[in-house]
Protein backbone atom coordinates (compact mmCIF):
# COMPACT_ATOMS: atom_id res chain seq x y z
CA UNK A 1 0.00 0.00 0.00
CA UNK A 2 3.04 2.16 0.87
CA UNK A 3 4.70 1.35 -2.16
CA UNK A 4 7.13 -1.19 -0.21
CA UNK A 5 8.69 -2.82 -3.50
CA UNK A 6 11.70 -2.56 -5.90
CA UNK A 7 14.14 -0.05 -3.75
CA UNK A 8 11.70 0.21 -0.64
CA UNK A 9 11.40 -3.22 -0.81
CA UNK A 10 14.02 -3.24 2.19
CA UNK A 11 10.72 -1.93 4.87
CA UNK A 12 9.22 -5.33 4.77
CA UNK A 13 11.27 -7.21 6.58
CA UNK A 14 12.58 -4.13 8.68
CA UNK A 15 8.64 -4.07 9.97
CA UNK A 16 8.75 -7.05 11.09
CA UNK A 17 12.13 -6.38 13.04
CA UNK A 18 10.94 -3.77 14.29
CA UNK A 19 7.89 -5.71 15.76
CA UNK A 20 10.47 -7.80 17.66
CA UNK A 21 12.21 -4.81 18.80
CA UNK A 22 9.30 -4.16 20.88
CA UNK A 23 9.12 -7.60 21.71
CA UNK A 24 12.68 -7.12 23.20
CA UNK A 25 12.16 -4.05 25.20
CA UNK A 26 8.98 -5.81 26.35
CA UNK A 27 10.57 -8.43 27.74
CA UNK A 28 13.38 -6.48 29.55
CA UNK A 29 10.41 -4.03 31.26
CA UNK A 30 7.45 -6.44 31.59
CA UNK A 31 10.06 -9.00 33.83
CA UNK A 32 11.07 -6.11 36.38
CA UNK A 33 7.63 -4.50 36.67
CA UNK A 34 5.83 -8.13 37.04
CA UNK A 35 8.18 -8.84 39.62
CA UNK A 36 8.13 -5.31 41.38
CA UNK A 37 3.75 -4.81 41.05
CA UNK A 38 2.61 -8.25 40.33
CA UNK A 39 2.03 -10.62 37.89
CA UNK A 40 -1.63 -10.16 37.59
CA UNK A 41 -1.59 -6.26 37.43
CA UNK A 42 1.33 -6.67 34.33
CA UNK A 43 -0.85 -9.08 32.70
CA UNK A 44 -3.69 -7.12 32.18
CA UNK A 45 -2.14 -3.72 31.75
CA UNK A 46 0.07 -5.13 28.48
CA UNK A 47 -3.13 -7.68 27.53
CA UNK A 48 -4.46 -3.21 27.40
CA UNK A 49 -1.54 -1.90 25.60
CA UNK A 50 -1.58 -4.91 22.94
CA UNK A 51 -5.47 -4.30 21.93
CA UNK A 52 -5.17 -0.64 22.58
CA UNK A 53 -2.01 -0.19 20.00
CA UNK A 54 -3.45 -2.49 17.97
CA UNK A 55 -6.67 -1.10 16.96
CA UNK A 56 -4.83 2.16 16.38
CA UNK A 57 -2.64 0.69 13.97
CA UNK A 58 -5.63 -0.27 11.50
CA UNK A 59 -5.85 3.92 11.27
CA UNK A 60 -2.29 4.40 9.56
CA UNK A 61 -1.88 7.10 7.35
CA UNK A 62 1.78 5.80 6.63
CA UNK A 63 4.71 2.64 6.97
CA UNK A 64 6.19 5.16 9.08
CA UNK A 65 3.17 5.31 11.80
CA UNK A 66 2.12 1.81 11.25
CA UNK A 67 5.94 0.80 12.31
CA UNK A 68 5.95 2.51 15.41
CA UNK A 69 2.91 1.32 16.86
CA UNK A 70 4.04 -2.28 15.78
CA UNK A 71 6.91 -2.19 17.96
CA UNK A 72 4.41 -0.60 20.88
CA UNK A 73 2.32 -3.73 20.21
CA UNK A 74 5.15 -5.78 19.86
CA UNK A 75 6.30 -4.42 23.77
CA UNK A 76 2.58 -5.51 24.70
CA UNK A 77 2.54 -8.99 23.82
CA UNK A 78 5.60 -10.63 24.55
CA UNK A 79 4.71 -8.61 28.30
CA UNK A 80 1.71 -10.54 28.82
CA UNK A 81 1.99 -13.85 27.31
CA UNK A 82 5.92 -13.66 29.88
CA UNK A 83 3.33 -12.59 32.54
CA UNK A 84 0.78 -15.29 32.12
CA UNK A 85 3.22 -17.55 32.03
CA UNK A 86 4.90 -16.94 35.02
CA UNK A 87 1.42 -16.56 36.54
CA UNK A 88 0.36 -20.51 35.51
CA UNK A 89 3.87 -21.57 36.60
CA UNK A 90 4.01 -20.57 39.99
CA UNK A 91 0.11 -20.53 41.03
CA UNK A 92 -0.49 -24.26 40.06
CA UNK A 93 0.99 -27.76 41.41
CA UNK A 94 3.94 -29.44 39.97
CA UNK A 95 2.06 -31.86 37.77
CA UNK A 96 -0.60 -29.34 36.52
CA UNK A 97 2.32 -26.52 36.00
CA UNK A 98 3.94 -28.73 33.02
CA UNK A 99 0.34 -29.64 31.85
CA UNK A 100 -0.71 -25.34 32.14
CA UNK A 101 3.22 -24.64 30.40
CA UNK A 102 3.09 -26.97 27.34
CA UNK A 103 -0.65 -27.93 26.30
CA UNK A 104 -2.38 -24.84 28.31
CA UNK A 105 -0.34 -22.47 26.72
CA UNK A 106 1.63 -23.57 23.89
CA UNK A 107 -1.28 -25.50 22.26
CA UNK A 108 -3.95 -22.65 22.32
CA UNK A 109 -0.72 -20.20 20.48
CA UNK A 110 -1.13 -23.15 18.06
CA UNK A 111 -4.47 -22.73 17.50
CA UNK A 112 -4.48 -18.84 17.22
CA UNK A 113 -1.85 -19.28 14.75
CA UNK A 114 -3.69 -22.20 12.39
CA UNK A 115 -6.74 -19.02 12.92
CA UNK A 116 -4.10 -16.67 11.18
CA UNK A 117 -4.17 -18.28 7.38
CA UNK A 118 -7.58 -19.10 7.96
CA UNK A 119 -8.82 -15.34 8.61
CA UNK A 120 -6.23 -14.10 5.98
CA UNK A 121 -7.76 -15.88 3.32
CA UNK A 122 -11.41 -14.74 3.67
CA UNK A 123 -10.27 -11.07 5.02
CA UNK A 124 -7.57 -9.88 2.05
CA UNK A 125 -7.65 -6.38 3.08
CA UNK A 126 -5.04 -5.76 5.88
CA UNK A 127 -6.77 -3.25 7.74
CA UNK A 128 -9.84 -5.72 8.23
CA UNK A 129 -7.81 -8.19 8.95
CA UNK A 130 -5.92 -6.62 11.83
CA UNK A 131 -9.42 -5.47 13.08
CA UNK A 132 -10.27 -8.83 13.31
CA UNK A 133 -7.29 -10.32 15.17
CA UNK A 134 -7.55 -7.47 17.50
CA UNK A 135 -11.25 -7.21 18.90
CA UNK A 136 -10.86 -10.52 19.98
CA UNK A 137 -8.82 -9.16 23.17
CA UNK A 138 -11.84 -7.48 24.56
CA UNK A 139 -12.92 -11.05 25.72
CA UNK A 140 -10.05 -10.79 27.94
CA UNK A 141 -11.48 -8.17 30.01
CA UNK A 142 -14.18 -10.13 32.27
CA UNK A 143 -11.11 -12.60 33.14
CA UNK A 144 -9.67 -9.61 35.72
CA UNK A 145 -12.65 -10.87 38.17
CA UNK A 146 -11.69 -14.96 37.43
CA UNK A 147 -7.86 -15.07 37.52
CA UNK A 148 -5.95 -14.34 40.98
CA UNK A 149 -2.65 -13.26 42.09
CA UNK A 150 0.42 -15.53 42.62
CA UNK A 151 0.54 -16.35 46.13
CA UNK A 152 4.06 -16.96 45.86
CA UNK A 153 5.01 -13.38 44.29
CA UNK A 154 2.62 -12.46 47.51
CA UNK A 155 4.13 -14.26 49.88
CA UNK A 156 8.04 -13.22 48.58
CA UNK A 157 6.14 -9.71 49.44
CA UNK A 158 5.16 -10.15 52.67
CA UNK A 159 1.60 -9.60 51.94
CA UNK A 160 0.80 -13.21 53.66
CA UNK A 161 -3.50 -12.95 54.30
CA UNK A 162 -3.33 -11.88 50.31
CA UNK A 163 -1.84 -14.96 49.46
CA UNK A 164 -3.53 -17.31 52.14
CA UNK A 165 -6.99 -15.99 51.69
CA UNK A 166 -6.37 -17.13 47.66
CA UNK A 167 -4.79 -20.62 48.89
CA UNK A 168 -8.38 -21.06 50.82
CA UNK A 169 -10.45 -20.30 48.31
CA UNK A 170 -8.90 -22.21 45.86
CA UNK A 171 -9.78 -25.12 48.50
CA UNK A 172 -12.85 -24.43 48.87
CA UNK A 173 -13.94 -24.14 45.39
CA UNK A 174 -12.02 -27.51 44.51
CA UNK A 175 -14.07 -28.92 47.64
CA UNK A 176 -11.07 -29.61 50.06
CA UNK A 177 -10.77 -28.70 53.55
CA UNK A 178 -7.85 -26.82 54.29
CA UNK A 179 -5.73 -27.15 57.14
CA UNK A 180 -5.99 -24.75 59.97
CA UNK A 181 -2.25 -23.43 58.98
CA UNK A 182 -1.18 -23.03 55.37
CA UNK A 183 1.92 -20.52 55.96
CA UNK A 184 4.38 -21.97 59.16
CA UNK A 185 4.35 -18.71 61.52
CA UNK A 186 8.08 -19.33 61.65
CA UNK A 187 8.43 -19.41 57.60
CA UNK A 188 6.33 -16.09 58.02
CA UNK A 189 9.00 -14.53 60.52
CA UNK A 190 12.35 -15.30 58.04
CA UNK A 191 10.12 -13.79 54.43
CA UNK A 192 9.03 -11.33 56.77
CA UNK A 193 12.33 -10.12 57.88
CA UNK A 194 13.19 -10.50 54.08
CA UNK A 195 10.51 -8.72 52.11
CA UNK A 196 11.86 -5.40 52.12
CA UNK A 197 14.75 -6.61 49.68
CA UNK A 198 14.71 -5.35 46.48
CA UNK A 199 15.80 -7.50 43.14
CA UNK A 200 17.20 -5.85 40.08
CA UNK A 201 18.70 -7.68 36.76
CA UNK A 202 21.71 -7.07 38.30
CA UNK A 203 20.85 -9.87 40.70
CA UNK A 204 21.06 -12.39 37.71
CA UNK A 205 24.40 -11.39 37.74
CA UNK A 206 25.66 -11.73 41.04
CA UNK A 207 27.36 -15.16 41.69
CA UNK A 208 29.48 -17.02 39.33
CA UNK A 209 26.35 -19.97 39.48
CA UNK A 210 23.99 -17.67 38.47
CA UNK A 211 26.06 -15.81 36.24
CA UNK A 212 26.71 -19.12 34.33
CA UNK A 213 23.36 -20.31 34.21
CA UNK A 214 21.49 -16.44 32.68
CA UNK A 215 24.77 -16.57 29.83
CA UNK A 216 23.57 -20.22 28.56
CA UNK A 217 20.15 -19.44 28.96
CA UNK A 218 20.73 -16.18 27.00
CA UNK A 219 22.44 -18.03 24.51
CA UNK A 220 20.55 -21.12 24.27
CA UNK A 221 17.33 -18.86 23.61
CA UNK A 222 18.90 -16.00 21.46
CA UNK A 223 19.73 -19.62 18.70
CA UNK A 224 16.22 -21.35 19.26
CA UNK A 225 14.37 -18.01 18.79
CA UNK A 226 16.37 -17.62 15.00
CA UNK A 227 15.54 -20.98 14.42
CA UNK A 228 11.45 -21.09 15.32
CA UNK A 229 10.59 -17.20 13.90
CA UNK A 230 12.96 -18.27 10.68
CA UNK A 231 11.19 -21.02 9.65
CA UNK A 232 8.03 -19.29 10.25
CA UNK A 233 8.97 -16.23 8.31
CA UNK A 234 10.37 -18.60 5.45
CA UNK A 235 6.86 -20.23 4.98
CA UNK A 236 6.05 -18.16 2.14
CA UNK A 237 9.07 -19.08 0.00
CA UNK A 238 8.23 -22.55 0.55
CA UNK A 239 6.70 -24.31 -2.85
CA UNK A 240 2.92 -24.60 -3.07
CA UNK A 241 0.14 -22.22 -1.63
CA UNK A 242 1.59 -19.61 0.98
CA UNK A 243 -2.24 -20.42 3.17
CA UNK A 244 -1.45 -24.39 3.08
CA UNK A 245 2.10 -23.97 4.11
CA UNK A 246 1.29 -20.87 6.72
CA UNK A 247 -1.60 -23.52 8.33
CA UNK A 248 1.37 -26.50 7.98
CA UNK A 249 3.26 -24.58 9.79
CA UNK A 250 0.88 -24.04 12.57
CA UNK A 251 -0.53 -27.80 12.56
CA UNK A 252 2.76 -28.97 13.07
CA UNK A 253 3.38 -27.12 16.32
CA UNK A 254 0.49 -29.00 17.84
CA UNK A 255 2.29 -32.79 18.03
CA UNK A 256 5.55 -30.51 18.83
CA UNK A 257 3.76 -29.25 22.00
CA UNK A 258 2.17 -32.60 23.01
CA UNK A 259 5.79 -34.32 22.60
CA UNK A 260 7.84 -31.68 24.76
CA UNK A 261 4.87 -32.21 27.44
CA UNK A 262 5.15 -35.89 27.90
CA UNK A 263 9.01 -35.29 27.45
CA UNK A 264 8.73 -32.59 30.29
CA UNK A 265 6.69 -35.16 32.47
CA UNK A 266 8.86 -38.09 32.44
CA UNK A 267 12.02 -37.36 31.14
CA UNK A 268 15.22 -35.54 32.35
CA UNK A 269 15.25 -31.27 30.73
CA UNK A 270 18.15 -30.78 29.31
CA UNK A 271 18.42 -34.08 27.24
CA UNK A 272 14.78 -34.15 25.94
CA UNK A 273 15.40 -30.59 25.39
CA UNK A 274 18.89 -31.65 23.57
CA UNK A 275 17.51 -34.30 21.88
CA UNK A 276 14.50 -32.07 20.50
CA UNK A 277 17.34 -29.19 18.99
CA UNK A 278 19.66 -31.98 17.25
CA UNK A 279 16.47 -33.27 15.51
CA UNK A 280 15.23 -29.81 13.93
CA UNK A 281 19.23 -29.08 13.48
CA UNK A 282 19.97 -31.85 11.41
CA UNK A 283 16.86 -32.54 9.59
CA UNK A 284 17.43 -28.26 8.56
CA UNK A 285 21.19 -29.21 7.73
CA UNK A 286 19.90 -32.10 5.20
CA UNK A 287 17.66 -30.37 2.94
CA UNK A 288 20.29 -28.79 1.34
CA UNK A 289 20.68 -32.53 0.15
CA UNK A 290 17.03 -33.28 -1.29
CA UNK A 291 17.11 -32.81 -5.49
CA UNK A 292 14.86 -29.78 -6.48
CA UNK A 293 12.45 -31.82 -8.36
CA UNK A 294 11.12 -32.99 -5.01
CA UNK A 295 9.16 -30.53 -3.51
CA UNK A 296 7.16 -32.46 -0.99
CA UNK A 297 9.80 -33.93 0.57
CA UNK A 298 11.36 -30.47 0.99
CA UNK A 299 8.53 -29.09 2.72
CA UNK A 300 8.14 -31.81 5.08
CA UNK A 301 11.94 -31.66 5.88
CA UNK A 302 10.77 -27.96 6.68
CA UNK A 303 8.36 -28.97 8.94
CA UNK A 304 9.44 -31.77 10.82
CA UNK A 305 12.51 -29.39 11.22
CA UNK A 306 10.16 -26.89 12.86
CA UNK A 307 8.38 -29.80 14.60
CA UNK A 308 11.98 -30.22 16.76
CA UNK A 309 13.02 -26.72 17.45
CA UNK A 310 8.84 -25.46 18.51
CA UNK A 311 8.94 -28.76 20.79
CA UNK A 312 12.78 -27.13 22.30
CA UNK A 313 10.67 -23.94 22.60
CA UNK A 314 8.28 -25.39 24.27
CA UNK A 315 10.52 -26.89 26.87
CA UNK A 316 12.92 -24.15 27.29
CA UNK A 317 10.05 -21.72 28.59
CA UNK A 318 9.85 -24.76 31.55
CA UNK A 319 13.36 -25.30 32.12
CA UNK A 320 14.22 -21.62 32.80
CA UNK A 321 11.48 -21.07 35.46
CA UNK A 322 12.30 -23.99 37.29
CA UNK A 323 15.79 -22.83 37.54
CA UNK A 324 15.50 -18.98 38.69
CA UNK A 325 13.72 -18.49 42.15
CA UNK A 326 10.43 -16.66 43.25
CA UNK A 327 11.70 -13.40 43.66
CA UNK A 328 13.48 -12.82 40.68
CA UNK A 329 11.71 -15.64 38.17
CA UNK A 330 9.84 -13.15 36.34
CA UNK A 331 12.86 -10.81 35.62
CA UNK A 332 14.98 -14.23 34.79
CA UNK A 333 12.21 -15.76 32.29
CA UNK A 334 11.82 -11.88 31.02
CA UNK A 335 15.62 -11.88 30.66
CA UNK A 336 15.93 -14.96 28.25
CA UNK A 337 13.10 -13.92 26.71
CA UNK A 338 14.35 -10.78 25.64
CA UNK A 339 17.68 -12.20 24.23
CA UNK A 340 15.40 -14.26 22.26
CA UNK A 341 14.22 -11.33 20.80
CA UNK A 342 17.78 -10.55 19.68
CA UNK A 343 17.49 -13.75 17.50
CA UNK A 344 14.00 -12.71 16.44
CA UNK A 345 15.03 -9.81 15.30
CA UNK A 346 17.67 -11.20 13.29
CA UNK A 347 15.13 -13.98 11.59
CA UNK A 348 14.14 -12.05 8.71
CA UNK A 349 17.29 -11.21 7.63
CA UNK A 350 18.28 -14.87 7.82
CA UNK A 351 14.89 -15.48 5.99
CA UNK A 352 16.22 -12.43 3.31
CA UNK A 353 19.45 -14.15 3.11
CA UNK A 354 17.27 -17.04 0.53
CA UNK A 355 17.77 -14.12 -2.03
CA UNK A 356 21.49 -14.97 -2.23
CA UNK A 357 21.67 -18.68 -1.72
CA UNK A 358 18.12 -20.65 -1.33
CA UNK A 359 19.67 -23.14 1.14
CA UNK A 360 21.74 -20.37 3.37
CA UNK A 361 19.25 -19.79 5.95
CA UNK A 362 18.62 -23.78 6.57
CA UNK A 363 22.07 -24.03 6.65
CA UNK A 364 23.03 -21.54 9.13
CA UNK A 365 20.11 -22.33 11.23
CA UNK A 366 20.68 -25.74 11.48
CA UNK A 367 24.14 -25.17 12.39
CA UNK A 368 23.08 -23.01 15.28
CA UNK A 369 20.88 -25.31 16.24
CA UNK A 370 22.74 -28.72 16.77
CA UNK A 371 25.20 -26.16 19.02
CA UNK A 372 22.18 -25.04 20.92
CA UNK A 373 22.04 -28.67 21.93
CA UNK A 374 25.34 -29.77 22.68
CA UNK A 375 24.99 -26.42 25.22
CA UNK A 376 22.09 -27.42 26.67
CA UNK A 377 23.58 -30.54 27.89
CA UNK A 378 26.19 -28.52 30.39
CA UNK A 379 23.15 -26.77 32.53
CA UNK A 380 21.75 -28.30 34.84
CA UNK A 381 19.28 -30.27 35.85
CA UNK A 382 15.66 -29.16 37.38
CA UNK A 383 13.66 -32.36 36.64
CA UNK A 384 12.15 -33.84 40.17
CA UNK A 385 13.53 -30.65 42.46
CA UNK A 386 11.18 -28.45 44.00
CA UNK A 387 10.90 -24.84 42.32
CA UNK A 388 13.76 -22.48 44.57
CA UNK A 389 12.02 -19.50 46.34
CA UNK A 390 15.09 -17.61 47.03
CA UNK A 391 18.95 -16.78 46.09
CA UNK A 392 20.56 -18.85 48.16
CA UNK A 393 18.51 -21.63 47.23
CA UNK A 394 19.74 -21.30 43.89
CA UNK A 395 23.07 -20.49 45.03
CA UNK A 396 23.23 -24.17 45.67
CA UNK A 397 23.15 -25.36 41.97
CA UNK A 398 26.99 -26.46 41.72
CA UNK A 399 28.35 -27.70 38.39
CA UNK A 400 25.63 -30.31 36.65
CA UNK A 401 23.97 -30.60 39.82
CA UNK A 402 20.75 -29.27 41.54
CA UNK A 403 21.35 -29.68 45.44
CA UNK A 404 18.07 -28.65 47.13
CA UNK A 405 18.65 -27.11 50.53
CA UNK A 406 16.46 -28.67 53.10
CA UNK A 407 14.26 -25.65 53.31
CA UNK A 408 13.42 -25.46 49.56
CA UNK A 409 11.47 -28.54 50.02
CA UNK A 410 9.02 -26.85 52.18
CA UNK A 411 7.33 -25.67 49.67
CA UNK A 412 7.50 -29.52 47.52
CA UNK A 413 5.96 -31.06 51.17
CA UNK A 414 3.11 -28.88 51.50
CA UNK A 415 2.14 -29.94 47.83
CA UNK A 416 2.18 -33.58 48.49
CA UNK A 417 0.25 -32.96 51.98
CA UNK A 418 -2.41 -30.84 50.20
CA UNK A 419 -1.91 -32.27 46.78
CA UNK A 420 -5.72 -31.49 45.93
CA UNK A 421 -5.75 -27.77 47.25
CA UNK A 422 -3.10 -27.08 43.98
CA UNK A 423 -4.56 -29.33 40.97
CA UNK A 424 -7.29 -27.05 39.63
CA UNK A 425 -6.92 -23.84 38.10
CA UNK A 426 -10.15 -22.64 38.97
CA UNK A 427 -10.34 -20.54 41.78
Amino acid sequence: QWNLVCDNDWKGPLSTSLFFVGVLLGSFISGQLSDKFGRKNVLFATLAMQTGFSFIQVFSTSWEMFSVFFVLVGMGQISNYVAAFVLGAEILGKSIRVLFCTLGVCIFYAFGYMLLPLFAYFIRDWRMLLLALTLPGLLCIPLWWVIPESPRWLISQGRFQEAEDIIRKAAKTNGITAPDVILDPSELQDLNSQKQQTYTILDLMKTRNILTITIMSVILWMIISVGYFGLSLDTPNLHGDVYVNCFLSAVIEVPAYIISWLLLRNLPRRYSMAAALFLGGCVLLFIQLVPSHMRVLSILLVMLGKFGITSAFSIVYVYTAELYPTVVRNMGVGASSMASRLGSILSPYFVYLGAYDRFLPYILMGSLTVLSGILTLFLPESYGMPLPDTIEQMLLVKGLEYRPASSSTRDSKEEEENPEIFKSTAF
